[in-house]
């Protein structure tokens, strides 16, 4: 497992967030991955007034008008928790959504020695996509109950199977546009160990919210300089 080059990459990504060109990728995934949580929020927030409505009857203590404020608050919170969660399939669909702006804007500071990569068709990358999104979304309903009755594992749980399939998907997004799908996979499984364990740094602050916000661009970044050390490409500047 290389170790080294993961957290290599990993800092070289982190390192660009000056570049004005991968901010401005940067601030756009980071807002449209808020405006998606909120819009959650926001439909869940509305499902719960429906539910309580204005007034509501508890026992011993009779009507009370301000369960639905305190549900309100309260769901706030639940949110916040929910969004750990919510943020993996996020994480997939803006990373499907900005990976080629964010490999360009790598690769023209860190490998201007290579020729432009092709764009992936639109219906290729909605197929891709979707298939990612749908493997997440069963793989994460399934653990649901593997984090019931392995509380204290869960968060490792969690960390593992998001890192593997994460991981699969931001190396095969990464490689795809310069090697094509087949040599994609092929490398995928030639390196599994270190993608899996490079997935799982990515998947660790998706635990954490509002950090989580970072996760998708800065994973697509990750895993374009990821691909590209593999294979033996060395940076033209690796730092600044």
């Amino acid at each position: 497992m290389a170790v080294g080059v993961i957290f290599a990459s990993f800092l070289a990504a982190l390192g660009q967030v000056g570049d004005p060109r991968f901010r401005k990728v940067l601030f756009l995934g980071v807002g449209l991955t808020f405006a998606l949580l909120v819009a959650v929020y926001a439909a869940f927030l509305g499902l719960l007034q429906w539910s309580v409505g204005d007034e509501a009857t508890i026992p011993l203590i009779g009507e009370v008008t301000w369960l639905g404020d305190v549900l309100s608050w309260g769901s706030l919170l639940v949110m916040i928790v929910l969004s750990v969660f919510l943020m993996v399939p996020v994480a997939s669909a803006i990373t499907s959504l900005f990976l080629d702006e964010v490999a360009e804007a790598v690769e023209e500071r860190h490998y201007p020695q290579l020729p432009p990569a092709p764009r992936v068709s639109f219906w290729d990358g909605l197929r891709d996509t979707v298939n990612f999104l749908g493997v997440l979304i069963g793989a994460n309903l399934v653990a649901v109950l593997l984090y019931v009755f392995l509380a204290p594992m869960a968060l490792f749980i969690f960390w593992g199977l998001n890192g593997f399939l994460l991981g699969r998907e931001y190396f095969q997004l990464a490689a795809m546009r310069r090697v094509g799908r087949v040599e994609a996979k092929r490398l995928q499984r030639r390196h599994l160990p270190t993608i899996w364990a490079a997935g799982i740094l990515m998947a660790m602050p998706l635990s954490i919210p509002l950090v989580n916000l970072l996760v998708p661009i800065l994973g697509a970044a990750t895993f374009t300089h990821l691909f590209h050390r593999l294979e033996g490409q060395a940076p033209a500047r690796a730092t600044g």
